[in-house]
């Protein structure tokens, strides 16, 4: 296959007082706060690519502005640009959506990040501050796998799961928080594929009533099991990236403890949710 040549703009222009740059507040290594820039262009295309992902068969340009906060006018010049550059295409139906070139940008996704070591350093952090069993959880192969596992410190700890792949994600936090933040063709197509097997009698195997769990967790920023898996045991668990990545951090705890500890737990994943680039759950 021959290689695409990279692409050009003819109005290419550098950087000049016409890109707005805006400041954003960040850490130095120290801790110190600081401002770093950000070109706002640049930040509004990204908000543009990850709005179209995460729609179910795309975005018109009113709906694409809308999302995004942006006027009309500079939603139609960032479209034009991202149309040339590859990452995005037109339908038949005139919506916008991702283009062959964001293959590329998943194949190296795929290729440059494990999701279980770039979050590593953030479960050792909670296992450390709750002493908790915590894990890295996220879509592998279509399926719900967990990638990464620090084990709890205490001297009764939950039973824990191996890495790979994990049956009865209806019944656990963070397969639920998965399918809450899949698209609606996605998640329908999964629970279809798969048997809602009662683990207990607090299983959820009613899909009508899985929905309504699902509207819960994308409200509150967080997904619980209450001895829905396995009895006498917990779990509770938060997106990375505010449900846009594949991934979820958990904490599994016995019951009693987990009833006692909760607060702790939650904001143990609140600090590590902010670290792992998402917005925090909310109670």
């Amino acid at each position: 296959m021959t290689p695409s040549r990279p692409f050009q703009h003819h109005n290419a222009q550098s950087l000049s007082n016409s890109d707005s740059v805006s400041l954003v507040e960040g850490q130095s290594k120290d801790g110190a706060a600081q401002a770093r820039p950000r070109v706002q262009s640049a930040a509004r295309a990204v908000s543009i690519l990850l709005a179209i992902a995460q729609s179910e068969r795309g975005l018109t340009t009113k709906e694409i502005a809308e999302t995004v906060g942006i006027g009309r006018q500079a939603t139609y010049h960032l479209l034009h640009t991202l149309v040339g550059a590859g990452t995005l295409a037109k339908s038949d139906g005139n919506r916008y959506i991702l283009g062959p070139r964001i293959g590329t940008l998943a194949e190296g996704f795929r290729r440059q990040l494990d999701p279980g070591k770039h979050l590593e350093p953030i479960l050792r952090e909670m296992t450390e501050r709750t002493g908790e069993t915590c894990y890295v959880t996220g879509w592998w192969s279509d399926e719900i796998s967990v990638l990464a596992i620090t084990r709890g410190t205490k001297p009764i700890r939950a039973a824990e799961i191996g890495l790979g792949h994990v049956s009865h994600a209806h019944a656990r936090a963070s397969g639920k928080l998965l399918l809450a933040y899949l698209s609606p063709t996605a998640r329908r197509e999964y629970l279809e594929s798969h048997d809602l097997v009662p683990m207990t009698a607090n299983t959820i195997t009613d899909q009508a009533q899985l929905e309504e769990e699902f509207t819960r967790i994308r409200e509150r920023g967080y997904s619980e099991d209450q001895e829905e898996y396995a009895i006498g045991l917990c779990c509770v668990a938060v997106p990375v990236d505010g449900g846009r990545s594949p991934f979820a951090l958990a904490i599994s705890a016995p019951r009693e403890r987990f009833l006692e500890e909760r607060d702790q737990y939650m904001s143990a994943l609140a600090e590590a949710a902010r670290k792992a680039g998402g917005p925090p759950p909310t109670e």
